[in-house]
């Protein structure tokens, strides 16, 4: 009885699927978290770059125009994987956090080291709120608490984060969805919920509990590809979307948080791994995301965006096509 009772699943019960075994989600013909012994290697190893305690970006804190219409696509980088989306006259923020640390705990754990791109209170009002996963570098409820009291925005997210953010923000409007499925937001646009390659947890009892997943928002300007955290996969869930959506004019792929190469890969996508998803999934236009803020593993801070410039220029990619965006710069993405 006890035996079942810890295995049971504290967020999600539904039928089993080709991503979830009844208890547990997983990546299809992919591959499990690492061993508690393998996080031990690598933190006991060494081979750790030092980060500055501040990097401050390049460009001021941004302040957004209220909305931007029709199909202009403006994107602003906030930090991480935070960032805010307008187009189509609406406001849609990713991952958002607005916290000093992402981690269970106020006082320890990978501190920002740059100060968010837009000021909160700078934040014009917010529509659509995407959450790809329950890491705390990507849920981070005391950002949702200050989203919800003041913008009061939906929030979509996969499969079994939305209870644990119904437990920690009350009333805060929630969608949660499996793989594969549409949800329409307002006049032509619609998010859809799609498979990319990694895991969850907030703990050390709830692995693999909650869905993880990427959202394409389509728009009359063109369709924007979220990936959130995501391993390379052989490229397995990039040719997907190509299929399943035609090609991209904007694709927001992670680029950092990649080594060691031998713990990280199959769930952290490194730079030139990106630009070839980019290529495979047929966008147009890329950003990065998932670097430059909050230390989480071995690679010098300024190394994905370095990295990034050199894939690209290995497959003949220009540039312009393909940019690391800093904390408060502001793109407005061409149209195709």
């Amino acid at each position: 009885m006890a035996a079942r009772k810890r295995a049971a699943n504290r967020y999600y019960s539904g039928p089993p699927s080709d991503h979830f075994d009844g208890t547990l989600f997983f990546n299809p013909n992919g591959k499990l978290p690492a061993r508690f012994s393998d996080l031990l290697k690598w933190q006991l190893g060494g081979e750790r770059s030092k980060w500055p305690a501040a990097n401050p970006s390049p460009f001021h804190q941004a302040t957004p125009a209220k909305r931007i219409g029709g199909s202009e696509l403006r994107l602003t980088m906030v930090g991480h994987s935070s960032l805010f989306i307008q187009t189509a006259g609406l406001n849609i923020l990713t991952d958002p956090v607005w916290s000093r640390r992402v981690s269970p705990l106020s006082f320890a754990g990978p501190k920002r080291v740059n100060p968010p791109g837009i000021a909160f209170s700078n934040l014009p009002p917010i529509d659509l709120v995407l959450v790809s996963h329950n890491h705390y570098d990507h849920l981070d409820l005391a950002t949702l608490k200050r989203l919800k009291t003041k913008h009061d925005p939906l929030v979509l997210t996969p499969l079994g984060n939305d209870a644990i953010i119904d437990d920690g923000v009350p009333g805060m409007r929630l969608s949660a969805h499996d793989w594969g499925e549409r949800v329409d937001i307002g006049k032509d646009v619609a998010v859809h919920v799609e498979p990319v390659h990694h895991w969850s947890a907030r703990g050390t009892r709830d692995r693999r509990m909650a869905l993880w997943a990427g959202f394409v928002v389509e728009t009359p300007g063109g369709k924007v590809y979220f990936a959130g955290d995501t391993g390379f996969h052989d490229g397995i869930n990039y040719r997907l979307m190509a299929e399943r959506h035609a090609g991209f004019r904007l694709a927001i792929l992670p680029i950092g948080a990649y080594e060691p190469r031998w713990f990280m890969a199959p769930h952290h996508q490194n730079p030139e791994e990106a630009v070839q998803g980019m290529l495979l999934c047929n966008a147009a236009y890329a950003t990065g995301c998932h670097w430059g803020t909050f230390q989480l593993t071995n690679e010098p801070i300024d190394e994905p965006a370095r990295k990034l410039g050199e894939a690209l220029d290995d497959q003949g990619v220009p540039r312009e096509r393909f940019r690391a965006l800093r904390p408060g710069e502001v793109w407005d993405v061409p149209a195709v």
